[in-house]
């Protein structure tokens, strides 16, 4: 007497569409978490937008007006929120298009364009289209393992800007984060070292954090996207932790995006239910 296997055993382990689409969400709401932790200082600039009133021919009229701003960031928001609740595909695809133009503005005004918020936003939105596309698909599994390695792959290329941006003689013998940070920046760290050592050992300080600040980006660059999906998340979401809590808490308006997708990476990594 034969007993017949077939592919689908009761051992075998699967992701579903609804874990890819809770993924997705947790993505989209640490978005909006990252824009709204902005709007401070997105008042304040819109602020000093108007008082020192800036023109450079290369925008257009509609990239240097401060309503098209305003309009943006605003849609971006309420797009955001609105793809944590949406349900059906069809909405949901709408929804993070018209999030991810909003943001495409942002990316392009003259106001905005040089903020690292709206790029690690826009990128974060990539992912969530993609996914948003394939959350009712036939192959959840294959979907899931797609969305890892494409989430890796974002967060690699991101890792890849920030430190090529350091690239520089002076980021590496420490100058320009001395002079951004170990100066007078009130911070608890900064202030920490200002209290215990003299300004030559502060410049020695600041050209050791500096070089290994682009040591470990530039390692995250070119190993989130090879490294076994649940590690690139793990080391992922250290990083983006880390980087406001040894910097500026301002920054978790730039890393809680990508906090999200690290997230979301190791959730669909581990996150297996018996088929």
């Amino acid at each position: 007497m034969s007993t017949s296997v077939t592919n689908t055993d009761a051992g075998s382990e699967r992701c579903t569409t609804s874990q890819l689409a809770n993924a997705q969400r947790i993505v989209q709401l640490c978005v909006v978490m990252g824009l709204l932790w902005k709007i401070q200082f997105f008042i304040w600039t819109d602020k000093v937008y108007l008082d020192y009133r800036l023109s450079d021919p290369f925008f257009p009229d509609w990239l240097e007006s401060q309503w098209t701003l305003r309009v943006a960031f605003a849609i971006a928001v309420l797009s955001g929120i609105a793809a944590v609740f949406a349900r059906g595909r069809n909405i949901l695809v709408g929804t993070v298009i018209v999030e991810l133009l909003a943001l495409s503005v942002l990316l392009l005004h003259q106001g905005s364009y040089n903020d690292a918020t709206f790029l690690t936003s826009w990128w974060t939105a990539v992912w969530c289209l993609w996914v948003s596309s394939q959350s009712h698909g036939a192959d959840a599994q294959l979907a899931c393992r797609r969305a890892t390695k494409l989430g890796c792959a974002i967060l690699s290329l991101v890792m890849l800007g920030a430190a090529a941006g350091k690239w520089t003689g002076e980021y590496w013998s420490g100058t320009v984060l001395h002079e951004i940070y170990f100066r007078e920046r009130d911070f608890w760290l900064f202030n920490f070292l200002r209290e215990r050592f003299a300004q030559t050992q502060l410049l020695t300080l600041a050209m050791w954090h500096s070089r290994v600040v682009i040591t470990i980006e530039t390692l995250a660059a070119f190993t989130l996207w090879c490294l076994p999906t649940r590690v690139a998340g793990w080391f992922a979401l250290a990083l983006m932790l880390l980087i406001p809590l040894t910097n500026n808490f301002m920054l978790l308006s730039v890393t809680l995006s990508l906090l999200g997708l690290s997230c979301a990476v190791i959730r669909l990594s581990a996150s297996r239910v018996q088929e």
